[in-house]
């Protein structure tokens, strides 16, 4: 389980979560935009709720391990959207061509598609 603590509010959320919401906060604030997004967590007082979070690049989110009864907070479909969110914006790497111009289908003739 993890203390997430975020704007002056603290929730607990699962492990996973907790490393989804960073993983993306982080991404988010490398292309400089911000989104909203709704995490299941438990709150101070022992309620579980939907907890919702404008995370950007100004967000100061920290997440800390912490031992608490009860059991894991978990949501499989949110971690894999928050992570397929994150790939979305992952730097993209250029790939290289073959020498022999095999991988476009021109026979290593550039242009020829303007003629």
């Amino acid at each position: 389980m993890r203390k997430i603590v975020y704007a002056g509010s603290t929730f607990y959320t699962g492990d996973a979560l907790a490393e989804a919401l960073m993983d993306y906060a982080r991404a988010l604030a490398r292309h400089d935009i911000a989104d909203t997004i709704f995490v299941p967590g438990r709150t101070m007082q022992g309620d579980t709720d939907k907890v919702e979070l404008l995370i950007g690049p100004a967000s100061q989110i920290v997440s800390e391990p912490v031992e608490l009864m009860g059991v894991e907070i978990e949501d499989d479909e949110l971690v894999a959207q928050l992570r397929s969110l994150t790939a979305q914006l992952a730097p993209r790497k250029p790939t290289a061509e073959p020498a022999d111009g095999s991988g476009d289908g021109r026979d290593g003739r550039p242009f020829d598609d303007m003629l």
